[in-house]
């Protein structure tokens, strides 16, 4: 295929979308040209993960080191814990627990410090936003603090002091302390998460927004309602025993590349394993797990997927609600399908619950879900048939309006047959960053229950604010307002993740003062405030030298197993610090009459272990639990049949199926999704294996019948524009339309790309998580000159 003529426009507004009669361009790599598409039949992980392995450590500016990398990496004596996902590490000591996505990941990372001032020097900011994402990052490492010169619109070196100083004069200057907000991603580590909070509760506001907010909060939500606690119920052992697992909504060959070797041990076992998808996707039939050195060699495949329902984006609910009611059905037969005496001593609602069931017609829920009933029928004699299921589920299902019902119904449909509390089962999402879920347990929470504060005001000796605080879109919005004047970022690309990127970006440069910690370049140091800081701070994979010696960190997987991680190699530059000591730092400037001992803090980790054993619950005699060899998990009352709800019981949900499934006037529901070669918002390249897809990112999937339907053939120029709920309409020019199996009226698309169609509006009222997943949208031909 002949490259595209260069266009010529602002490479900003066509990374955007934004430029009418244009090809859009992306935020991958400046695509050559050479795009094309066909179907993928190889098993997910296998040969291919292992040559996608090879290319990643020969590209790697540091070989040797992403070698070192592969032997160390999620052990438990001593090794570093993958930054990437959150998937647990296996109990056994396996010694090579790594995956393909984590080796890009963790060598994407080992890069030189390239971002230095010499750098900066020779690139002005306006420049940079004409690079693309791809090209920031593969600068190198940020390597010393920046500050911003708006005389010469370049980033200039600043003293760690200086920097230190501007944060803390600036947040004294404040009005009030709600007029900032201190915004986390996934990476940050339990210790620093704890001091993150601690510093900006003892400044006075709970303004602290984080990733959760965008990806996980319906879950924690529902099952806090549901159950009486926000966390799943599963550990590894549960999934070594299930009769079936479901995996809901998730891709797990990309997202969770490590779930597959539990999903082809389920599978010679001879559980179920149903995934619930719109998409197919490969990780959905079948692998070779790459450490099985047999089945590589022999290329011996195990599947991954007994069943494949390709729900309606949005259907899931429906879908849920479907099999609740062929369950009771069968019961009427036969009531042993029900664990009644569970349902009778551990539940609340259920003849309510029931009742919602009878009331909902088998019509509705098959036009919802887009499964005919005896498709459904025959899940739900599966889920019957099984003695021990999990269900476990991904952002497809949260990210909507109401994903905290669907979450609710996931709980419903476990309880009916006493699914929670029992070996091999409960309920399980799948967490993304690789401390998503310790961040909200260390504290991390702009909505913070009063018994954490209450014990936290005791074990600190500081009041801390009691009136919630700003969660990511409610941030952005007071930014826009002049209500928010400082946004201080640990980790994360904040304007890349977040929604409606043009309103986004107006936000975070209407702030006096933006300070980002972070290891790479990325766009949101480049939209930035008035003032602007860069912090560069040490990576997972780096030793942590403080006063004390070696520290370590610890992280909570999506399974609350907390293990203490060890950086394996020397810091890229000497001038990075911790994220732990950065913390430490902006605290003692800010807060100069604090009684909170910062400086040992920062010194010795373990003394921030010893007062986190005393603020948080779970956490007793943290430092020696911490380092045994697999670390220790966290208590899970529900696992234990305990339910912290008011009631004292498990709850069933009793809502409506939503009315929001058929956009209705020849539109499509859109959602987004990640390619193979991405992690959250950092991209490797434009390919996409699993899904056929090379050399491109600015597509959209499309059923077969409603291409032809539109005048559409394979990577035609389309534009496709969203309608959000307050009336307001955006559109991206010159993206391309692929053909794909999803159900007809459903389409699907790349984030971070696709962000800019979902408006501030477009925010769930029950979990305030801006509805990427759920996008009504219009796609036309695009107009040739």
């Amino acid at each position: 295929m002949a490259p595209s003529p260069e266009p010529a426009a602002d490479a900003e507004q066509l990374m955007m979308g934004a430029v009418p009669g244009a090809a859009a361009l992306g935020r991958g790599p400046v695509p050559d040209g050479d795009y094309s598409r066909h179907e993928y039949h190889h098993p997910a992980a296998g040969w291919g993960a292992a040559r996608s392995v090879g290319k990643v450590l020969l590209r790697s500016p540091e070989p040797v080191e992403g070698v070192k990398a592969l032997l160390v990496m999620n052990h438990e004596d001593g090794g570093f814990d993958c930054p990437g996902c959150a998937w647990p590490d296996d109990p056994t000591g396996l010694r090579l627990d790594i995956c393909e996505n984590g080796i890009k990941h963790v060598t994407w990372e080992m890069a030189p410090p390239r971002a230095d001032r010499q750098f900066f020097a020779a690139h002005p900011v306006a420049e940079l936003m004409n690079w693309t994402d791809y090209d920031l990052e593969a600068v190198g490492r940020l390597a010393e603090p920046m500050t911003y010169d708006p005389d010469t619109d370049r980033y200039v070196p600043i003293s760690w002091e200086d920097a230190y100083a501007m944060v803390g004069t600036t947040l004294r200057g404040l009005g009030s302390p709600n007029e900032a907000a201190f915004y986390t991603s996934g990476r940050l580590s339990n210790e620093a998460t704890f001091l993150y909070q601690l510093w900006v509760r003892e400044f006075g506001t709970n303004n602290l927004p984080d990733c959760s907010n965008m990806c996980h909060e319906a879950s924690g939500r529902a099952l806090q309602a549901a159950i009486g606690s926000g966390k799943g119920t599963t550990d590894l052992e549960d999934w070594e025993q299930a009769d079936a697992i479901w995996l809901m909504a998730d891709n797990a060959g990309s997202n969770a590349p490590r779930m597959l070797t539990w999903l082809a041990e389920a599978d010679r076992r001879g559980a179920t394993l149903v995934h619930i998808n719109p998409l197919i996707e490969a990780a959905s039939r079948r692998t070779i797990v790459p450490h099985e050195l047999v089945d590589m060699a022999t290329f011996r495949t195990t599947r991954t997927g007994t069943r494949n329902v390709q729900v309606n984006i949005g259907g899931d609910l429906a879908l849920l609600r479907g099999v609740a009611k062929a369950v009771f059905e069968a019961a009427d037969g036969d009531p042993t399908v029900l664990d009644r005496e569970f349902i009778d001593s551990h539940t609340s609602g259920f003849e309510d619950y029931r009742a919602a069931v009878d009331a909902t017609s088998w019509a509705d829920i098959v036009r919802d879900s887009g499964i005919t009933e005896v498709d459904i029928r025959a899940l739900a004699g599966s889920y019957i048939a099984s003695q021990r299921v999990i269900i476990a589920w991904c952002l497809g299902l949260t990210q909507h309006e109401h994903g905290v019902d669907t979450v609710r119904e996931i709980a419903n449909v476990l309880l009916l047959r006493g699914n929670i509390g029992r070996p091999g089962t409960g309920p399980s999402p799948v967490r993304g960053h690789s401390n998503v879920q310790g961040n909200r347990t260390c504290g991390v929470n702009h909505r913070p229950p009063k018994a954490f504060l209450d014990r936290l005001a005791q074990a600190c000796g500081i009041d801390p604010p009691r009136e919630h605080g700003l969660g990511t879109v409610d941030a952005i919005e007071a930014m826009r307002r002049g209500e928010l004047k400082v946004f201080v970022a640990m980790g994360g690309n904040f304007v890349l993740a977040a929604p409606d990127l043009p309103r986004t970006f107006e936000a975070l440069r209407n702030c006096d003062l933006t300070v980002q910690v972070s290891t790479k370049l990325n766009r949101s140091h480049l939209v930035h405030g008035r003032r602007a800081l860069i912090l560069p701070c040490l990576g997972r994979s780096e030793r942590d030298i403080q006063a004390a010696g070696e520290q370590g960190v610890t992280v909570e997987d999506s399974m609350a197993m907390v293990h203490i991680s060890f950086g394996m190699k020397d810091p890229v530059s000497p001038h990075l610090r911790s994220e732990c000591a950065i913390l430490g730092g902006m605290a003692q400037a800010t807060l100069p009459d604090s009684r909170t001992p910062w400086q040992d803090y920062v010194d010795d980790y373990d003394r921030i272990r010893d007062i986190m054993s005393r603020a948080l619950e779970g956490f007793e005699d943290f430092n020696a639990r911490a380092r045994r060899p697999h670390g220790f998990r966290l208590d899970q009352p529900a696992r234990e049949r305990v339910f912290l709800t008011p009631s004292g019981r498990a709850e069933f949900w009793t809502g409506p199926l939503p009315d929001d499934v058929d956009p209705g006037e020849g539109r499509l529901t859109l959602t987004t999704v990640r390619s193979h070669d991405q992690f959250n918002t950092t991209i490797y390249s434009n390919d996409d294996r699993y899904r056929g897809v090379k050399g491109l990112r600015t597509i959209i999937f499309m059923n077969a019948d409603d291409m032809r339907a539109r005048g559409l053939a394979e990577f035609d120029l389309i534009d496709v524009t969203s309608f959000s709920r307050d009336g307001s309409q955006r559109t991206v020019y010159g993206y391309r339309a692929v053909e794909h199996p999803i159900p007809p009226g459903n389409a699907a698309g790349y984030m971070p790309e696709l962000n800019v169609l979902c408006g501030l509006a477009d925010t769930s009222t029950q979990s305030e998580q801006p509805v990427t997943k759920h996008l009504v949208v219009e796609v036309t031909k695009q107009a040739t000159a």
